[in-house]
This record gives structure tokens, C-alpha cells and sequence, in this order.
């Protein structure tokens, strides 16, 4: 027999078992000539157990001792003693047999014949398998980055509004020609109707059946009103008064600006209802990969169904309880976040409990890509639906998270009118995937396409690594742990940044003819101003500017040199939409203040491409996932490619080519960003290569729950920290403080001072990169001698083991039940052998 010594020690002590137990009737009826003391067969094996070997357990009656000879002992006590060494042998064969089984699995996977029923594969068919999931390991991040940011770059880099609907109040000639005004504006951004009267005019605007409504002022009037919904939405807001406004004030009137459903002022950005759906729906898909591999047996449905009713219960409750008592971004409205969540989880949960049945592990792709990917453009609560391309605008009606995020808004926002489509929606999605499962169910059974479906939740589950199996509680433990720490960093850490954006500290150079001067003006605009800006003085404009290239300052305010002039405002959208649109908007309002007119000059202007100012955040984000996902996907799925020298040739050549892939995928195939290829494969694969290291150091010391941190560190406090989706000066003072720490606020001034700013201020987002990566090889070298010498540690149990060190034991945790399986080092086997011999 070959193979590791325990399963060699097993399967010999069950051959002796059972054989023993075949014919220990016989042996009693040996005739009594045969029954010799220290008789042997011809194997040389003594038939006669020695006293040693003999000594029975505490619980056991003991033994008379044996016969100094046959001819000493009658037949009954002949009979009486054989009976007594039979029954001895074989407890003492059963002890053995279990000590040696328990010590096989804890130190070997479960073969996949005891699991599967069929026998192992040929060693060719292993390398072709072991290859498969080789290649897997990388496709499957792959695939995940490329739908990700394809879909977000390809949709939000440059949105142009199409056939946003509006009223038009009034009636007559002038009322007409204003509506076919609209009809012709911005090469069709405004569908535009006419409507009767006012009341009827803002039932449409609360039904969200308008976006906005323009009421021609009445005779004699010059004020014309242009109503919009700032709670349907505050972009969508903002581009209905970009398109009403220039109208009015191109047939004379004034356009005064009314909100009918003003944002509360705890959630001012309008973030809490796209959070929340996020939320539902996340918790609806996330869990399923885990009980695949974990707890299939949670899968049947009669088990899944009131387990998926109760977690969506729990997770609406833990959603709301986040954004409504902790942040104060929502004000009441549990039962309404309960209901809504009970039909958004469980829609997506039953959804994709029907993928898992049709492709088992690879269902993680089709309901990432349809629950969240298409899911947020579609939603209509991050951009307006209007400004997406029409297969989107189809989506809004039909995918479950714009339903939840519209029920949602219905509910808090507009007293539940129009409410009854979503949940319609919802409840649709539900029906159809419970009865496609049960449908399939019937025909196919309801065991999963690549797993076997078992009811007994203590059976050894074959994980993707192969490795041992962890104690059922802490299994089920994870399955549940795992979304619900995702949920609350997600919701509770982007809520709490970026919920209520107030600008504070602005930094803007005064400049002046002399010192003085600018002081003086400095003084005054303070007080003004208070603590929204930040104000310094120079006298140089040009070193002004170069703070603006350099990102150091937000813009730069000229005073006039005459009297009589005008003051300029110098600023760059490139640096930043939302504090460029602000410093404009503060320096405008002074300007009509003192009566004279602001000159505004942009510097560094977004281009056609990047009118929204988001390529940047979503270029940095695309590298700092591939990092992240990579490492996330081989510690789940390959734990026994654990080296430091494994990992850095897979790692460095993953990031080289993502780089080159995703610069190929925004520029050449998007066409979001113009040029700069050596720029942005450089900075990318060292952000790439950097965030692996780093992710490393938690999956490698922690198990798959190491990416909670990472999650954590690397994107939810990275991304209010890159002043990328709002400006820095917006978010609290805590994130700050990061800006010049993290590694996706460099990456993100890395691509601005790549693609806008001819590599100005690139030198110290370089160094923070290279800082991370150097920093976390030093700690995966450190990790790599740790667990070098815990291979070489023996095992020291309480039952005083053989000293055989056990792979994948020892502080690594492994919450899912894949632990690691990698062969010990040569060393380690050498130790192993002495210890043993």
C-alpha cells in the first residue's frame, strides 16, 4: 500500500477489523489441540495477544489471566478465557481504528470517491482539472473588473440627457411655441408636454411621471416658475433647471426655482435610498456563494425559504437601523424598509438560488452582472435614467434593485404614490424564480449542477481547495457573518461620508497688486465667507495657478487692479466638478454683492470625454479591484499556493496584463480616456502589484475573512478619502486626513496629473504606491518565514500525538470550510519522519 502513513495505518487496521470480526466465531470453535499459546500463522503474526497488548479499558471487566498450558485448563474455561481475549482484541482493534481515523481527516482531504461515490481520477485527468481551475482562478476576476467598470465607465464617463420629460403650463401661442422650443433644445434632451393647469402639472411631478414643470407666468407677469422633485433625484433636478432656465430667459422672464420634494437635511446628496437598495439586494446574491460550499444542505427549499424570510428581516432592520437612528439620513419608515426588503431579498435570493441550480459555482458572474452591474445605471438614484442609453431605461422597469430603490423613494419621499409598479416588480421576480426552481427541481432533482447535494450537515463537503472540513456552527457562523460585515461597512462607512457633503476649508489664493491689498481683501472675505473657505495671499499669479496644476488649492481669486474692474476666479474642473461648480457659485454671489460682473477662467478643463469629471475615480477603482480580487480568488480557491514565490510571478504577471487590458477597454474601446497608454499601464500595474501584496497580508494570515479589511481600508474609506465622487473638501475632516495615506486617493491624482496636469504633483502619489508595496512585501516576507516555521512545528495535542505537523491547522482561519491542504516543506517532511520513526 502507498500513500500518506495515516491512510495507510487506516485502511490496515480496518482490514484487520473486519477480518477479526468475520471469524472470531470460528476461533472460539477451534478444536483444542490447535488452540496453542504463542501458535503463529505462516505470516508470522502471533495468534496469542500478549498480556501488554490485553489491557482492557476501565469499563471493561477484566480478563482472567492465560493458562501456563492447554492441558492445565477444562473446556469450559478454555472456552471462557478464548471468548474473554476475543472480546478484548477487538476493543482494543476498535480504539485503535477510531484514534487512527480522526487523526486521517484532520490531516488529509476527504478523498473525492467517500464524497462523490466515484472513483478517482487518472493523474492526467488531475492535471487537466488542476489546470481548468488554474486558469478559472484569474478568468473569474477578470471577468468580474471587465463587466464592473465597462458597464460604469462606458455609462457615466460622458452622459448627455435624452427625452427627459417636462411640462409646460399655460395656453395659447406663447405656450405652444415654448414647448416646441423644448422640442428642438440640445439636440433632444427635453420631451416636452403640454399641461392644463398647475395642480395637474405637479401630480405629475410627485408621480415622477415629469421631471420638471415651466409655468409661463400669466399676463402682465414676468416671473416665470420652474418646479422640480429635488428628492426624485438632485441630478436629475439639476439638469431640468439647465434646460427650463435658458428658455425662460430667452423669452424675458425671470425663472424662479420652487422644489415640491425637497431632500430632508439629514440626507442633503439624496445617497440613502441608492444605498439601501444596494444594501437589499447585496445581501439577496452574496450569501449563496458561501452556502454552496459551506452548507448546500441550507439549499433545499423547504430549509432556504423561511431561513431567506428571516434574513431579510434581520438585514432591512440592520439597513434601516444604519441609516435612520445612527446616521439620521432617514426619519422613520421601518415597517415600509422591512416590507420592501423582505420582497427585494427575497427576489434575488430565489433568483439566485435558481442560477446556483443551473451553473452552480459560476453563478456568482450572471447575478453580480444583473442584480448590481446593470442594477445601478438602471436605478435611475445614482444618474437620471434620461441620461442613460436607452437599453438601460428599458432595465429600469424590469431588474429588481431600480424597483427597490423607486419603492423605496415612493414611500419615504411621496407617501407612497406610485408605489404599487415596484412591488409589483418585485413580487414578479419572485413568483417566476420559485417556480423555474421547482420546475427544475422536478425535472433535474435538486442537487446543484456541480455539488452533491446532501442532507447531513456534519458530511465532509469537497471545497474547491480539497481541504478538511470546519465544525458546522462556525460554518453557518460565516455564512451569515460574512454579508452582514459587508453590509454595514458598505452602508454605514459611505452613508456616514458622504450623506451630508458641507464645504468646509476651501483653500483659494487671493492674489493682489501688492501684499497689502490682498491682505486687506483677505480679511474682508473671510468674515464673509467663514470657515467655507480657506484663504491665502500671494502676489504672483502664476505661482497661484501652479498651485491650482499641483491640486494644492481649489482656485485663485484676482482682485481687480483699477477701480472699477473686475475680479477673475481662476479654477480647474479637472481637479474636481463639485468644488469647481461651489467656488463659482460662492465667488458669483459676491461679485452680484458688490454689483460688478466675475470673470471665471478654467484652466484645466474636463474633456468631451469626461464631462461628468469620473474617469479618474473610476480608472483608480478599476486597478485597486483587480488587486484585491485576484487575491480574494486565489485564497478561496488555490489556499495551497501559499508561498511568497508562488504568488509573485502569478501577481506581477496578473498586473501587467490588467493594466495593458484596461487601458485597452477606457481608451481605445470606450474612448473615455484620450491617449497616455505608457502612463496608465505604468501607474496601474504598480497599483495593481501594490494592492496584492496588500491583500495578501490579510488573506494569507486570516483566510478569505481577511478581505472584510481590505474591503475596508482599500475601497469604502479610500473612496470619500480621493475626493473622486465629491470633493474633499466636502466630506468629513476624518477623511481628510487619508488623502495623502491611502493608495486609491493617490492612484485617483495619479491618472488626473497623467491625463490633466502633464505629470504635475505626481511624484508624491508615486511614492505613497510604492510605499505600500514595499511595506507589504516586507510583511508577506515575514509571513512567509511564519508560516515556514509553523510547517516545521509538530503537532502536540493532548493525546500526545506523533508530532506530524497538520496541514492547513495552525492561526490561519478559514471560515468557509476550504482550509489549507499544501503539501509541508522538505524540511517539514523530514522532521515528520524522524519524529515518526
Amino acid at each position: 500500500m502507498t500513500g500518506h502513513p495515516c491512510h495507510v495505518g487506516v485502511q490496515l487496521l480496518q482490514i484487520v477489523h473486519d477480518a477479526f470480526h468475520r471469524s472470531g466465531a470460528q476461533w472460539l470453535a477451534v478444536p483444542e489441540t490447535d488452540a496453542r499459546p504463542n501458535a503463529s500463522t505462516s505470516s508470522g503474526i502471533d495468534l496469542w495477544p500478549s498480556p501488554q497488548f490485553l489491557a482492557v479499558p476501565a469499563a471493561c471487566p477484566p480478563a482472567a489471566a492465560p493458562p501456563s498450558s492447554v492441558a492445565d485448563m477444562s473446556d469450559t474455561t478454555l472456552t471462557r478465557t478464548r471468548l474473554s481475549l476475543c472480546i478484548n482484541l477487538h476493543q482494543q482493534l476498535r480504539l485503535a481504528l477510531d484514534h487512527a481515523r480522526q487523526e486521517h481527516i484532520m490531516e488529509t482531504p476527504t478523498p473525492v470517491a467517500e464524497v462523490s461515490g466515484r472513483e478517482p481520477d487518472s493523474p492526467d485527468a488531475d492535471r487537466k482539472r488542476e489546470i481548468a481551475k488554474r486558469v478559472f482562478l484569474f478568468l473569474i476576476p477578470f471577468l468580474m473588473v471587465t463587466m464592473m467598470y465597462a458597464t460604469y465607465m462606458g455609462t457615466m464617463h460622458s452622459p448627455k440627457t435624452r427625452d427627459m420629460p417636462v411640462g409646460v403650463v399655460g395656453s395659447g401661442a406663447v405656450a405652444e411655441s415654448v414647448v416646441n422650443e423644448l422640442k428642438s433644445v440640445q439636440d433632444g434632451a427635453a420631451d416636452p408636454r403640454l399641461v392644463g393647469d398647475r395642480r395637474e402639472a405637479l401630480n405629475l411631478l410627485k408621480d415622477r411621471d415629469v421631471a420638471g414643470v415651466l409655468l409661463i407666468p400669466a399676463d402682465g407677469s414676468t416671473e416665470a416658475t420652474v418646479y422640480t422633485a429635488q428628492a426624485a433625484g438632485a441630478s436629475q433636478a439639476g439638469a431640468v433647471r439647465q434646460i427650463l432656465a435658458p428658455v425662460a430667459a430667452g423669452h424675458g422672464w425671470t425663472a424662479k426655482a420652487q422644489d415640491v420634494a425637497p431632500l430632508p437635511s439629514g440626507d442633503s446628496a439624496g445617497i440613502a435610498v441608492l444605498l439601501a437598495a444596494i444594501g437589499m439586494i447585496m445581501v439577496g446574491y452574496v450569501p449563496l456563494s458561501g452556502m454552496m460550499t459551506a452548507a448546500p444542505q441550507l439549499l433545499a427549499l423547504r430549509r432556504f425559504l423561511p431561513l431567506l424570510a428571516g434574513w431579510a428581516v434581520l438585514t432591512s432592520t440592520v439597513t434601516w437601523l444604519i441609516l435612520g437612528p445612527i446616521v439620521g439620513a432617514v426619519d422613520g419608515h421601518y415597517l415600509a424598509f422591512v416590507g420592501i426588503g423582505m420582497l427585494a431579498t427575497g427576489a434575488v435570493g430565489i433568483g439566485q438560488l435558481l442560477f446556483a441550480r443551473v451553473l452552480g459555482g459560476l453563478a456568482l458572474l450572471p447575478g453580480m452582472l444583473l442584480w448590481v452591474v446593470f442594477g445601478v445605471p438602471s436605478s435611475n438614484l445614482a444618474m437620471p435614467i434620461h441620461a442613460m442609453p436607452d437599453f438601460f431605461g428599458f432595465l429600469h422597469d424590469v431588474l429588481p434593485l431600480p424597483a427597490a430603490g423607486e419603492a423605496l423613494r415612493s414611500v419615504i419621499y411621496f407617501d407612497g404614490r406610485g408605489v404599487g409598479k415596484h412591488l409589483l416588480t418585485l413580487a414578479i421576480w419572485m413568483v417566476a424564480a420559485l417556480a423555474i426552481t421547482l420546475l427544475l427541481g422536478r425535472r433535474k432533482g435538486a442537487a446543484l449542477a456541480d455539488a452533491q447535494e446532501s442532507d447531513n450537515p456534519d458530511a465532509p463537503r469537497p471545497a474547491m481547495s480539497g481541504g478538511p472540513v470546519r465544525p458546522k456552527r462556525l460554518r453557518y457562523f460565516a455564512v451569515a457573518a460574512f454579508p452582514l460585515a459587508i453590509l454595514t461597512v458598505v452602508v454605514g462607512m459611505m452613508s456616514a461620508s458622504l450623506h451630508q457633503p458641507e464645504i468646509r476649508d476651501m483653500p483659494v489664493v487671493v492674489v493682489g497688486a501688492s501684499q497689502e491689498q490682498a491682505e486687506q481683501a483677505t480679511e474682508g472675505l473671510q468674515k464673509g465667507l467663514g470657515d467655507l473657505v480657506s484663504l491665502t495671499t500671494s502676489t504672483s499669479l502664476a505661482r497661484a495657478t501652479d498651485q491650482i496644476r499641483e491640486r494644492e488649492v481649489v482656485g485663485v481669486y484676482v482682485l481687480p487692479t483699477a477701480k472699477g474692474g473686475e475680479p477673475k476666479l481662476y479654477t480647474s474642473s479637472a481637479a474636481g466638478v463639485g468644488q469647481h461648480n461651489a467656488l463659482r457659485a460662492m465667488f458669483q454671489q459676491i461679485a452680484q454683492s458688490q454689483k460688478t460682473q466675475l470673470e471665471t477662467t478654467d484652466i484645466k478643463p474636463l474633456n468631451a470625454s469626461d464631462s461628468n469629471g469620473s474617469n479618474s475615480m473610476y480608472a483608480a477603482m478599476s486597478w485597486v479591484m483587480s488587486g484585491f480580487v485576484v487575491m480574494a480568488a486565489l485564497r478561496g480557491g488555490a489556499p495551497e499556493i501559499k508561498r511568497l514565490r508562488q504568488l509573485l510571478p502569478m501577481i506581477a504577471g496578473w498586473a501587467v496584463g490588467m493594466a495593458v487590458w484596461l487601458w485597452v477597454l477606457f481608451d481605445v474601446l470606450i474612448g473615455a480616456i484620450n491617449g497616455h497608454g505608457w502612463a496608465m499601464v505604468g501607474f496601474g500595474a504598480l497599483t495593481i502589484f501594490s494592492i496584492s501584496l496588500f491583500t495578501a497580508v490579510f488573506t494569507r494570515t486570516l483566510g478569505i475573512a481577511g478581505v472584510i479589511p481590505v474591503l475596508v481600508i482599500a475601497l469604502m474609506m479610500g473612496v470619500p478619502a480621493s475626493g473622486g465622487a465629491i470633493s474633499l473638501y466636502m466630506v468629513p475632516e476624518f477623511f481628510r486626513g487619508l488623502n495623502d495615506v491611502l493608495p486609491l486617493p493617490a492612484a485617483v491624482d495619479l491618472v488626473r496629473a497623467a491625463v490633466y496636469f502633464d505629470g504635475a504633483g505626481i511624484g508624491g502619489h508615486l511614492a505613497t504606491i510604492v510605499g505600500w508595496g514595499a511595506v507589504c512585501l516586507l510583511i508577506n516576507v515575514g509571513i512567509d518565514r511564519w508560516l515556514a516555521r509553523r510547517d516545521l512545528k509538530p503537532d502536540t495535542d493532548e493525546g500526545g500525538g506523533s508530532g506530524t505537523p497538520v496541514a492547513g491547522q495552525g492561526a490561519v482561519l478559514d471560515l468557509t470550510g476550504a482550509g489549507d491542504t499544501a503539501e509541508p516543506s522538505r524540511r517539514a517532511r523530514r522532521r515528520t519522519t524522524r519524529t515518526r520513526s
